[in-house]
C-alpha cells in the first residue's frame, strides 16, 4: 500500500500519558472478538517467497538455512503484525543458532475453524494465537502450554496486568501476552466531512439515542451518505439501490460495533459467562444499529458485511465511507491505505455515554508441539522486551510486553497522529469483552439467528430471545 498520507492535526498523545496509560492495566481484555485486522496473505514464512496462484497470495516454504536443526512455526490471523515478527524473530535466530522461525498468516474469517481442525489432529502450529473468547476450550483440554509453570510467575511481572487476568483460568496462565489495544474510536475521512460542511471537531460529539429524541447521529450519517445522482440520505429523491458513499460502517461486527452500543445503552453481552443481551436495553440498542442499515441506508447492507469483515474497511479506504468506527488494530491499515486527510474521534455516545470494549491477544504454546524445549525458548522471546519490540516499533500493533509500548507511543506520535480517542474512552468504563470456556460454542450457537436479524428477517425481539436461549445452553451444556 501507499506510504502514510493520513493527517491528523491535533496536540500528540504525550509518552508520559500514554505509558502512564498503559502499565496501569485498565484494559480489561476481550478478544472476544479480534484485534480483528484484515488478512489477505493465507502465509508468511521467514524464508518464503510469495507468489500469487489463481489471484490468491500463498507462501513457498524454502529449504531452512544450512545448519538450522529445527524450524518453528507461529500462526497469527494479522499480516501487519506478522512482518514485525519477521524482524524480531531475526534476532530470535540469530541468538539462537539451529532454530529457525516460519510465521504462518491465517484470515480471521477462517482462523479458529482451521485451528480447531488442526488441534484436534495434531498438526497445529508450535505457537498459535488466540483470543479470550477461544483459549479457555483448548486450556480446559489440555491443548496450551501453561505458562505460569513453564516461564514462572516473574515473567509475568513484564505483561500487562488486565491480558494476564483474562487469560489466568484456573490458577495458571495460559499464553505469552502478545496486544493489548485501548478502546474503539471513530475514524473519519476529512474530505467527505468537507464536502459535507461538517466540522471534524463535532464528530467527536456525536450521540445516538433509540428514542430519537437527542439524536445527532443519524442526521450526520444522512448527510454523508450520497447516491449516483449526488442526493444525500436525508433527501425524498434519495436512491438506497445506487448508493455510492455511505455514512458509517453499522454492521454485525461484535468488537467495533454492537458490543459498544450495548454498554453505551446500560446493557452488555455477558454478565460474567451468562449471555443477558436480551433485555429492552440490548433490544433498543441493536434496533438502532440495524435501522441504520436497513431502514436508513446509511450503512452497508449485511448482505456486505456478514461474510466480509474487511467489506467495510475497504469502502473507507477507498473514500467510499465518511465514518469507520474500530480500533487501533486498523491504525496501520488506515495509516497505510488511506489515500486521503483523516483523523480519529471519539465513538458516538449514547444514553449512559460512550462506552467501549478494549482487547488483547497472546500467544500459546501447543502443548502437542514435537518441538517442546525450542517452544519454550520461543514463547520466553515473544514475552521479552527485545522479542516484542518490532510489534510497536513501526506501529502495527500495541504490545502487551510493557516495557516494548513505549516504542509503540513513539512510532505514532512521531507520524502525528492523535490517539487520544482510543484511550480517553476507558475513562467512562467498559463493557465486559467476550469470555468464558463454552465461548466458541455459544458464539455458533447465536451468530446464525444474529446473522439473519442484521439482514432484517427476524425481528430483533424474537431474535435475542432465540439467541441468548441457544448461547446460555451450549454454555450450560
Amino acid at each position: 500500500m501507499d506510504a502514510y498520507r493520513g493527517v491528523l492535526r491535533r496536540t500528540p498523545w504525550g509518552v508520559t500519558e500514554a505509558l502512564t496509560w498503559l502499565a496501569a492495566g485498565s484494559l480489561q481484555q476481550t478478544q472476544g472478538d479480534p484485534i480483528a485486522k484484515r488478512s489477505t496473505i493465507i502465509a508468511i514464512v521467514t524464508v518464503a517467497s510469495v507468489v500469487t496462484i489463481g489471484g490468491v497470495a500463498t507462501a513457498l516454504a524454502l529449504t531452512p538455512q544450512t545448519g538450522s536443526d529445527t524450524t518453528l512455526t507461529l500462526r497469527v490471523w494479522d499480516e501487519q503484525v506478522a512482518q514485525s515478527y519477521e524482524t524480531s524473530f531475526a534476532a530470535f535466530e540469530e541468538a539462537n543458532p539451529g532454530i529457525d522461525v516460519a510465521v504462518n498468516v491465517v484470515p480471521w474469517a477462517d482462523y479458529f475453524t482451521k485451528l480447531r481442525v488442526d488441534v484436534a489432529g495434531e498438526t497445529a502450529d508450535d505457537v498459535f494465537w488466540v483470543n479470550a473468547g477461544n483459549f479457555a476450550d483448548y486450556a480446559v483440554n489440555g491443548n496450551l502450554v501453561n505458562v505460569t509453570d513453564a516461564l514462572g510467575e516473574a515473567a509475568q511481572t513484564n505483561w500487562q496486568p488486565s491480558v494476564i487476568g483474562q487469560y489466568t483460568l484456573n490458577g495458571a496462565l495460559w499464553g505469552v501476552p502478545q496486544l493489548a489495544d485501548p478502546g474503539i474510536g471513530l475514524y473519519y475521512n476529512e474530505e467527505l466531512l468537507s464536502v459535507a460542511s461538517i466540522d471534524p471537531a463535532t464528530v467527536g460529539e456525536l450521540h445516538w439515542d433509540p428514542a430519537a429524541g437527542e439524536d445527532t447521529l443519524l442526521p450526520v450519517l444522512q448527510k454523508l451518505t450520497v447516491d449516483a445522482n449526488g442526493n444525500t440520505a436525508d433527501s425524498a429523491a434519495f436512491d438506497p439501490a445506487q448508493i455510492v458513499q455511505y455514512g458509517y460502517n453499522a454492521a454485525n461486527d461484535l468488537n467495533a460495533i454492537y458490543l459498544n452500543y450495548l454498554g453505551s445503552n446500560g446493557s452488555a453481552l455477558q454478565d460474567g459467562d451468562e449471555f443477558v443481551f436480551d433485555t429492552a436495553e440490548g433490544a433498543a440498542a441493536f434496533q438502532y444499529v440495524i435501522d441504520l442499515m436497513n431502514k436508513y441506508h446509511v450503512a452497508p447492507s449485511a448482505a456486505d458485511t456478514n461474510l466480509n469483515g474487511d467489506f467495510a474497511l475497504d469502502q473507507f479506504l477507498q473514500g467510499k465511507m465518511a465514518l469507520f468506527q474500530s480500533g487501533v488494530y486498523n491504525l496501520s491499515n488506515v495509516n497505510e491505505g488511506a489515500g486521503f486527510d483523516w483523523g480519529v474521534a471519539a465513538i458516538p455516545s449514547g444514553p449512559s455515554g460512550a462506552i467501549s470494549v478494549t482487547n488483547g491477544v497472546v500467544a500459546a504454546g501447543n502443548a502437542d508441539s514435537k518441538h517442546p524445549e525450542q517452544t519454550q525458548k520461543l514463547l520466553e522471546w515473544l514475552g521479552s522486551t527485545e522479542g516484542s519490540a518490532a510489534i510497536g516499533a513501526d506501529g502495527s500493533a500495541s504490545p502487551a510486553v510493557i516495557g516494548a509500548q513505549a516504542s509503540y507511543v513513539a512510532s505514532w506520535q512521531e507520524q502525528g497522529i492523535d490517539v487520544n480517542a482510543f484511550i480517553d474512552v476507558l475513562a467512562n468504563g467498559s463493557v465486559q469483552a467476550p469470555q468464558g470456556a463454552k465461548w466458541a460454542e455459544a458464539s455458533d450457537a447465536f451468530e446464525s439467528t444474529f446473522a439473519e436479524m442484521f439482514l432484517g428477517r427476524i425481528p430483533v425481539d424474537e431474535a435475542l430471545r432465540t439467541a441468548q436461549e441457544a448461547a446460555n445452553a451450549a454454555v450450560a451444556g
